[in-house]
């Protein structure tokens, strides 16, 4: 690669209130992807260039038009490439039954490698496509299909925790672990195949995966506790998604307190640790998830479409709690992390009406969740997140007036960068993104003429 100097508006958040709209910027992006400068009022790209002792002609400048910016790739907290196929298929169901009448039947189909190729190639183009350049991927029980889907990640430049599903209880005969020997061995397959693919994890890295607290036994659990210390891998799971859900786990792990508590006696409760849901969760399991440093992944869509309830997002962030979106696909019947956010906004000002207005998260906020927050919830927020010096060049580049655009854009609207980026979220979609980097790698979209 070489250098580059991105030349326009960029769009990014600081922290969680303070979403930084600069109307004439310039970014330089080294010949390794990483970010050199960020000059928030630039006079050109080769003033920016001069003084930052960048020689003429070393770099290559790309220029966007008005009603485009430049916006940090989304990250995705919590999905499962698995289930792409079913986004949008639930019945009538509520989740337990979903699981069993939806989900388990296509999961289960990975042992050919065919179709797992076939959804998996497919689920991550279509994310790219939607902006999300990191992905906390739940694959299913079969290891090599699960090594398929990190080697196709890594080809495609998309970052990646890839997790191996665990499950050992309340599942389907035809699949399941059958044993914790089994369970053990697969797990550890697929971690040797990717430290051997991305030695050092910079694009794709295993997850620990135990599927939820009722689909695991008490042994499975404390195993897969005690590898997440012995490799500082991150883990990821399910948490007080249904009440029911929430109900079995009481009585199938009566040695624990809570829902929390279980994964908390199994050491599987860290900073690294992903937390998708958490949509019924005590006092006492959110101060205790602080205080571990865990993040959550709020899965707005899915918690609304398969009637599971609300995230109190505001309660979780004023404790301390980690949080980013998730899109739980097929849980949620989008792949689209902008979207996400949209209905985590919509979600938000749902918890409002029943009396307490905190609980409204505004447009900075969802966008700080599906950026910065997804990086903080990853662990990932020094080197990813937003577009400070230093970061990786993981970006989309949206157009607002493209042909097919969703985003009707008037004259008098090019001088109000802020009611571009508001209109964006409310009516936007994959047709406004036109180029995806990774670490300034183009991924999607287009090649830039020089």
């Amino acid at each position: 690669m070489t250098k580059v100097i991105y030349f326009g508006t960029v769009v990014h958040s600081l922290s969680l209130a303070d979403l930084q709209v600069l109307a004439k910027a310039a970014v330089g992006v080294d010949d390794e992807g990483t970010i050199a400068f960020l000059d928030t009022e630039a006079a050109s790209p080769d003033n920016s260039a001069l003084n930052h002792d960048w020689e003429h002609g070393s770099y290559e400048v790309v220029s966007i038009p008005a009603a485009s910016f430049f916006f940090p790739g989304f990250f995705d907290t919590h999905i499962h490439a698995s289930q792409y196929p079913n986004v949008g298929l639930f019945g009538k169901t509520t989740l337990l039954d979903w699981l069993n009448t939806y989900t388990f039947p296509l999961e289960s189909s990975f042992s050919d490698l065919s179709v797992a190729r076939n959804v998996y190639s497919r689920v991550i183009s279509r994310t790219l496509g939607n902006g999300t350049t990191t992905a906390a991927y739940y694959a299913t029980v079969h290891s090599e299909a699960t090594n398929l889907l990190a080697d196709l990640a890594l080809e495609a430049g998309q970052r990646a925790f890839i997790g191996r599903c665990c499950m050992d209880a309340n599942s389907p005969d035809y699949y399941c672990d059958k044993t914790l020997e089994d369970a053990q061995k697969a797990t550890h397959e697929v971690i040797d195949h990717i430290q051997k693919i991305d030695p050092t994890y910079e694009i794709v890295s295993p997850i620990i995966t135990p599927r939820f607290a009722a689909s695991c036994t008490h042994e499975l659990l404390s195993w897969l506790g005690d590898l997440s210390k012995k490799t500082n891998l991150p883990v990821q799971t399910h948490i007080s998604e249904n009440l029911l859900e929430v109900q079995l786990v009481k009585e199938m792990h009566p040695f624990a307190d809570s829902y929390a508590d279980v994964y908390d006696k199994c050491d599987l409760l860290n900073q690294k640790t992903i937390l998708a849901h958490a949509v019924h969760l005590s006092e006492a399991e959110r101060d205790l998830i602080a205080r571990r440093g865990c993040g959550v992944a709020h899965c707005p869509a899915s918690n609304s479409a398969l009637t599971s309830g609300e995230t109190r997002v505001r309660w979780l962030l004023n404790a301390g709690v980690k949080v980013g979106l998730g899109t739980d696909v097929s849980g949620g019947f989008t792949p689209s992390v902008l979207h996400t956010a949209r209905q985590a906004l919509l979600v938000s000002r749902h918890l409002s009406m029943k009396g307490d207005e905190s609980h409204k998260l505004s447009i900075e906020e969802v966008l700080y969740l599906s950026t910065l927050g997804g990086a903080e919830v990853c662990c990932l927020d020094k080197k990813l997140g937003n577009f400070l010096p230093g970061k990786k060049w993981d970006a989309q580049l949206i157009t607002l007036d493209t042909k097919n655009s969703p985003v009707d854009i008037f004259p008098w609207e090019l001088q109000k960068q802020d009611d571009l980026v508001a209109k964006w979220l409310f009516n936007g979609d994959d047709r406004n993104v036109s180029k995806v980097w990774v670490a300034g790698k183009l991924v999607a979209g287009t090649s830039f003429s020089a």
